[in-house]
């Protein structure tokens, strides 16, 4: 099961997820049956609504880290090159 078919289920299926998000059950399911990518603007609310149990990181694995710089843990962030010291 993908991360994005996972935060479904947990949320309550393709309904009750588009409701949560406010979007059509149209565009859960395409992001559930991986037509569509789940959209950044979307994985802080989703990781909200499922009470953590599914997370923007886990929803985004190749990018969340150039998205959401500040979750990046101090220990990893120093260890890659350009990281905030470089800043």
């Amino acid at each position: 099961m993908t991360p994005i078919q996972r935060a479904v289920s947990l949320c309550g299926g393709p309904t009750k997820t588009a409701r949560l998000l406010g979007v059509t059950q149209q565009a859960v399911r395409f992001w559930r049956d991986d037509l569509r990518q789940f959209p950044i603007e979307k994985c802080a609310l989703l990781e909200q609504i499922n009470g953590g149990r599914v997370t923007r990181q886990q929803l985004r694995p190749h990018d969340w880290a150039l998205i959401w710089p500040e979750l990046v843990p101090r220990s990893v962030e120093s260890s890659m090159p350009n990281g905030s010291d470089n800043a």
